[in-house]
């Protein structure tokens, strides 16, 4: 064999058995990390003796796989909260063979939680810092250095130049991880635990709070007292210390090697520098806790744990993270939450449910979309049959007992939620149990919400369907039938426009083009030039009505024949509406005046006109706060309408801005960067005034959204001072049905849309919420600046 062909050979050989050492150690690297992950699961074995086991595993490749050891722990760490005692109890096992190990181990943790802190990252910040502290329980960091680190977030509540919601962060922080430590600082650093709830106590009291009304589902304390969170959990952790810090949820499997791991050395948390306040940090919004259920509510069997109790904290936290980790799949998420530990020990489908709709009716928003719930609820109901039902039927009773006095917000997410379940179930319901809201006023939030869910219902069914369904004394509540309401429908009348309505019907029937329809339209006199003889009409009222009421009324047999309609014609609608806002708004009144029974119509049809951009935003805002819709103002659908309205602008803007983004980053990206790959086509570079261009057209978009806001708070303004002055005039108490549903939908849009109405609060202050408004009103502007200050 030639001495080329061996040295090639060789070197092949030799490539082979790198290759297969990569591959082992990649193999070896995956049964680690599955090892690690898992360890806790259902198990043949103890928990003890499968941790003793893997410590010894880990241990043994240590040496080899440091660096991926270190980084998975690190990451169960924040990622598995729930099996925090767990991975704590490996890493004193590992301290207590491998010293240098467990100190690698804490400096990269702190690392993490100097990240996080810098970061915004709040949930992974408390995580680390609930590690650090169950950590000394299993002796692998000292009770100083923790208490010093303690002390260092603590003290961001002495810094004056940063918001309140900056400092609740980080104590909320500090309290959070005393269940865990508690007991073991009482016993060694009894007068140092005492120092720091001191200091904590002294922060809670002088706090401010007028954040709190605005966040809070129920506006009465009656019969659950509604606390803000730190106020809360500030109780929980008083109840903790009164029962000299013994829990009983917290899983300690530390306690089982508390001979091996005592001998262990202690390592100390590298000094901390929390990072300063930014403007642009982002901090979460505070919130109120949801109580539905008391003991008196549960069954004979596991008690209700008490609202102070702590266990109702860690309880209640590890449920929520329960739906965080597997929301997404609601099939698992709903066996994962039926599996709860301790599940016997507790009334657990009563503390689900309680949690699910702590989620739903979240303020300002829910972190998941509404249906996410719903289905959840569904598979609750489905795997477990025999109790979930009437846990979930309790709930619906006692909400509806404690309506009156219902968030706006909340009110909505209810119907919502509700008329979607129903119709997962038949639509059966104990109806004769709330027989007697059909004596009460429409607007009385008993008969409302029966209302609101019955129209929501029949978008999910169909009219008779519901009509059967509901006894005889809701016929008040069932829906009208809906049927569009054509003006030109009589022949005989003698109407405006009627002969040109009824040729205008033959040339659409006829499928005539834009021209024809134009032409038909254009023997229509302007009754604009009667009232005012020297001034140019900008549009034809009479044209409008015609064309509008015509092209609907041949569009109703369904929603894509409506839409259809509108399309075709799109150039008629800009000849006659152009961007004339008056024009605009006797667009949408001519569209309701069809439609005035069939609201999800309406809805469909006012979207379609914003994304033809026949009615522009601004239009659709001043139509729904005028006049003719004072009768509609307080029904729900209206609320949708300008909801979608705000969302369509702010998406528009959204959109423009990571447009102009893209654009400077790909202007100022370097010549030779080719790290793209072969596949992905190299976009050009735009010039220098296509961005100025795309600026101009994102400055355009952010002034309309700023005067679409502005548009609806003045009108809200508007109508609420009206109305003050006018019960104050009369000697009449202002506090109507019509005003606590008004001033809630104004609280509504604050908190619906509180990251855009965030970036004009300066404007809105100096404005229109100005000191000498009615504090009534001013009080929702506040509540909402209170969010972040």
């Amino acid at each position: 064999m030639s001495r080329r062909k061996f040295d090639e050979m060789s070197e092949y050989d030799s490539g082979r058995d790198r290759k297969r050492r990569r591959t082992d150690a990649v193999e070896i690297e995956d049964r680690l990390e599955s090892l690690i992950i898992r360890v806790g699961e259902k198990s043949t074995s103890s928990l003890e003796s499968n941790l003793e086991g893997l410590a010894s595993v880990l241990e043994a490749d240590i040496n080899n796989y440091k660096g991926k050891i270190l980084k998975i722990l690190s990451d169960c760490a924040v990622k598995m909260p729930e099996k925090t005692t767990i991975y704590t109890t490996l890493v004193g096992l590992l301290n207590a063979k491998n010293y240098n190990f467990g100190g690698e181990f804490v400096d990269m943790m702190a690392r993490k939680l100097k990240e996080a802190l810098k970061a915004c990252m709040w949930k992974t910040a408390r995580y680390v810092l609930r590690f650090f502290s169950d950590l000394v329980n299993c002796h692998v960091i000292s009770t100083n250095s923790l208490l010093q680190l303690l002390h260092t977030f603590l003290d961001t509540a002495k810094d004056d130049n940063s918001p309140q919601v900056r400092s609740d962060t980080y104590v909320y922080a500090v309290l959070s991880c005393l269940p865990w430590v508690g007991r073991e600082l009482y016993e060694k650093k009894e007068q140092d635990l005492e120092r720091l709830l001191k200091h904590i106590e002294i922060y809670v009291r002088k706090r401010t709070r007028k954040h709190m009304p605005g966040l809070r589902v129920w506006r009465s304390d009656r019969p659950h007292p509604q606390e803000e969170y730190l106020d809360c959990l500030w109780a929980q952790i008083c109840k903790l210390r009164s029962d000299m810090w013994q829990e009983k949820h917290i899983a300690r499997p530390y306690v089982a090697f508390d001979s091996i791991l005592c001998e262990a050395l202690q390592h100390n948390i590298p000094p901390l520098t929390l990072p300063p306040h930014h403007a642009d940090n982002t901090y979460p919004f505070p919130w109120v806790v949801f109580r539905l259920f008391d003991y008196t509510d549960c069954p004979e069997g596991p008690v209700l744990p008490g609202a102070h109790s702590i266990e109702r904290y860690l309880i209640e936290e590890h449920l929520h993270n329960i739906i965080k980790e597997y929301h997404q799949e609601r099939k698992q998420c709903a066996a994962v939450l039926l599996d709860f530990p301790l599940k016997h020990k507790i009334p657990l489908e009563y503390m689900i449910v309680e949690v699910v709709m702590a989620e739903l009716f979240h303020l300002p928003q829910p972190r998941y979309i509404e249906i996410c719930y719903g289905s959840l609820l569904i598979e609750l109901c489905k795997l477990q049959p025999a109790t979930m039902p009437q846990v979930l039927a309790q709930a619906v009773e006692l909400l509806f007992d404690r309506i009156d006095t219902m968030n706006v917000c909340c009110f909505d997410r209810f119907v919502n939620w509700f008329a979607y379940h129903l119709s997962n179930f038949q639509f059966k319901w104990s109806w004769d149990d709330w027989l007697e809201a059909a004596q009460l006023d429409p607007m009385h939030p008993r008969a409302k919400f029966i209302i609101e869910v019955l129209l929501k219902a029949m978008r999910l069914s169909y009219r008779q369907r519901i009509a059967e369904v509901v006894p005889e004394q809701f016929d008040c509540f069932v829906p009208m039938k809906p049927e569009p309401v054509y003006k030109f429908a009589n022949d005989t009348a003698d109407i405006p426009g009627l002969d040109t309505a009824q040729r205008l019907e033959s040339v659409i029937r006829a499928k005539g083009m834009t021209t024809e329809v134009l032409q038909a339209l254009s023997e229509l006199p302007n009754p604009l030039l009667r009232e005012n003889e020297d001034a140019e009409p900008t549009h034809n009222p009479l044209q409008i009505q015609v064309f509008v009421q015509t092209i609907l009324h041949l569009g109703s047999k369904s929603f894509s024949h409506a839409f259809a309609g509108i399309s075709k014609f799109l150039k008629v609608f800009e000849s006659l509406v152009g961007n004339n806002e008056e024009a605009q708004i006797l667009v949408l009144k001519e569209m309701h005046d069809v439609w005035s029974t069939h609201q999800q119509m309406v809805v469909m049809l006012c979207d379609k006109f914003l994304r033809t951009q026949i009615v522009s935003c601004a239009s659709m805002a001043n139509w729904i706060f005028s006049k003719e819709m004072t009768s509609e103002f307080t029904k729900n659908y209206i609320w949708e309408i300008l909801h979608g309205t705000i969302r369509k602008m702010n998406k528009h803007v959204a959109k423009l801005q990571r447009e102009v983004n893209d654009a400077r980053e790909r202007r100022t990206g370097n010549d030779s960067d080719d790290s793209s790959s072969d596949e992905e086509e190299q976009r050009p570079r735009p010039s220098e005034e296509e961005i100025e261009r795309m600026e101009e057209k994102l400055e355009t978009a952010q002034a309309d959204q700023k005067n679409l806001f502005l548009i609806i708070f003045q009108r809200f303004i508007m109508i609420l001072s009206e109305h003050l002055v006018r019960c104050d005039t009369d000697g009449r108490d202002f506090n109507t049905h019509w005003y606590r549903w008004t001033i809630g939908r104004l609280h509504q849009i604050f908190m619906m849309h509180n990251t855009q109405v965030e970036r004009y609060s300066q404007t809105l202050s100096t404005l229109l919420f100005t000191q000498d408004l009615d504090p009534h009103i001013l009080d929702a502007f506040n509540q909402f600046v209170a969010l972040r200050s």
